[in-house]
């Protein structure tokens, strides 16, 4: 104004600023009333002017030089640049030069305020330092949050360039924390990554996390696995989820063996035919209906329901009806009422396969299936609150098999016998109820990964005898050497206990006869401790294997076998006198 006026003498006592000043109240008109300034009065117009500049404004505009605001000072002090935007930007940009304390504040905060800062600021200039910064290590874990904050105001396309990328190179992250943070929010991003990325660059590093010592750590990767199974393949599901989720239902905490099993019915639609057979059955009635914990067979009786469709009538009838109706007399009430409802379920498919097989329809299947996938929401949502916000099963289509169902037999198999310690347990603190164990046998595939739990007992019934068996053959050979050299005399004490032992099998038979019409049922609670307890004692064996009805199915022939070594009580030892005696007699009539 002064220069418009030529007055040169105010000019010069006007601090150096001050046309500067009057300038930049130009420009700031003109910027926020969006019209160029024609004439001097329309300065006077503040209606466009923001509030919290409009002082600094008319200090800016004022009349007497002297008194204009340096605009130095404007920028430093004007409450209208200092705001939140300006401060976040600058703290992005230096960054690497805060401590760890002032950047978890600040990341915490983040998510929040970028709420109220201008969105396209936020996305084209926030946005990339965040994601630079977590990329290459200078940001914090609760960074992930504002990055998947901000990416949600992202397009889908845009999703996929500018935040995926950085949430792929995460995952091979070292940090405990960020890991924790990634699990913790992939239902937010894991829609978005191909079959792929995920089977390829994901699950191999999140997989990791199955076998962490923290517990917190296992139960969120065993819950991510609901997000990440649908897009895995076929061989990584049979090759190594089913290996670490077998591992996991014996896992020493409650809650995850509890995930595993509503895991598992979870992502029965994405198994194949042949891995469904080999795995679901033996992991919720061996497994999960015996569990110590009352909860986690809760979830097995329900996890049934919610495959049901994947059964056939005769898998229905012999092996999961008869570990199903142990549980209606269970402690727990709600694992009894779960019970009851599931074992009236299966009957009506048994009923309707009847039904069907009456009216001459033979080829009439189980295919009635219970949309009972929702009934997950009440087993343990304080365990499972992630995994029930997530698609049903009986809803998703199953991919299509692209590897033989062969190869996971030896997988679950390993994975099983890594855990047979911890899995016998299980199976005796059950057994404790009657007949809980006595479905097992008719289990078709009980040799199978998941069977690996009931083979350990059987086995270790066939080892005792087979060790019986090795000893056997020695008895047959002592009369042999004392036949060539020695007397007719000396052959007597040698031949003499077998018409013993001849004469003694008709009592054992006999005396086991009798106790088998005294008491036909006393043997079935409880088989297993008489043919383990005392395996030394061969009338105590033999009547344990004539009460068991599950004897016949045992090697009968080794125990017959057996029987003579034991049934001179102690004479074993002496028909080693003559053998001695008649090799010193060898050893005289040849020096003779």
């Amino acid at each position: 104004m002064e220069l418009v006026k030529s007055d040169w003498t105010m000019i010069r006592k006007s601090p150096p600023w001050a046309i500067d000043s009057w300038g930049l109240g130009c420009l700031i008109y003109e910027l926020f009333s969006g019209m160029k300034l024609s004439k001097t009065e329309e300065l006077r117009n503040t209606a466009s002017t923001p509030k919290s500049l409009l002082p600094d404004y008319q200090r800016l505009l004022s009349s007497m030089p002297s008194r204009r605001l340096n605009s130095s000072k404007l920028i430093e002090n004007s409450e209208y640049f200092q705001n939140k935007l300006l401060d976040t930007i600058h703290f992005m940009e230096i960054l690497n030069l805060k401590d760890s304390v002032e950047k978890d504040t600040f990341f915490r905060k983040l998510p929040n305020l970028a709420e109220q800062l201008p969105r396209q600021i936020v996305l084209k200039k926030l946005l990339p330092l965040l994601a630079s910064a977590l990329e290459f290590g200078s940001a914090a874990a609760p960074a992930l949050t504002a990055l998947l904050k901000m990416g949600s105001w992202l397009s889908a396309d845009e999703f996929s360039v500018k935040v995926l990328p950085t949430i792929v190179k995460l995952f091979t992250s070292n940090d405990r924390a960020i890991r924790v943070s990634l699990l913790q929010h992939i239902d937010q991003f894991g829609e978005s990554l191909s079959a792929q990325i995920v089977d390829e660059q994901v699950y191999p590093h999140v997989a990791t996390g199955f076998s962490d010592t923290s517990a917190f750590l296992r139960e969120l990767t065993l819950k991510s696995m609901l997000v990440l199974a649908p897009k895995l393949s076929q061989r990584t599901i049979s090759g190594t989820l089913l290996k670490y989720l077998s591992k996991l239902q014996v896992d020493e905490e409650p809650a995850i063996r509890t995930n595993t099993t509503i895991l598992l019915g979870n992502i029965a639609s994405y198994l194949n035919e042949g891995t469904r057979k080999r795995v679901l059955i033996n992991a919720f009635t061996v497994r999960a209906l015996r569990d110590t914990f009352s909860p986690a067979r809760g979830a097995g009786v329900m996890a049934l329901c919610a495959t049901s469709s994947y059964y056939d009538i005769t898998e229905i009838a012999t092996r999961i009806l008869p570990n199903v109706v142990v549980l209606t007399i269970d402690p727990d009430s709600d694992v009894r009422s779960k019970a009851f409802q599931t074992v009236d379920q299966f009957l009506q498919i048994v009923k309707q396969y009847h039904e069907k097989t009456n009216a001459g329809d033979t080829t009439g299947t189980t295919s009635i299936g219970f949309s009972s996938i929702p009934t997950n929401a009440s087993l343990l949502g304080w365990a499972m609150s992630s995994l029930t916000l997530k698609g049903k099963p009986s809803e998703q289509t199953p991919h299509s098999s692209a590897i033989a169902s062969a190869p996971l037999t030896s997988v679950a198999s390993n994975a099983s016998s890594v855990m047979d310690g911890a899995s016998t347990t299980s199976v005796d603190i059950s057994s404790s109820t009657d007949m809980a164990d006595q479905p097992a046998p008719v289990s078709p595939t009980s040799t199978d990964g998941w069977g690996e739990l009931e083979n350990g007992i059987h086995e270790e019934h066939e080892s005792d005898k087979d060790g019986w068996d090795d000893i056997e053959p020695l008895e047959e050979p002592k009369p042999s050497p004392a036949l060539v050299n020695i007397q007719a005399a000396q052959k007597r004490p040698v031949s003499q206990p077998k018409p013993q032992v001849t004469s003694l099998r008709p009592k054992n038979t006999a005396k086991m006869t009798k106790d088998e019409d005294d008491d036909l049922w006393g043997s079935i609670a409880a088989p297993a401790p008489k043919s383990t307890s005392k395996p030394l004692n061969v009338k105590t064996t033999g009547m344990s294997d004539d009460d068991d009805p599950w004897a016949a199915i045992a090697a009968a022939p080794p125990t017959t076998r057996a029987k003579p070594l034991s049934a001179g009580r102690g004479r074993g030892a002496k028909p080693a006198a003559p053998r001695l005696g008649a090799q010193r007699i060898n050893r005289t009539s040849s020096g003779m």
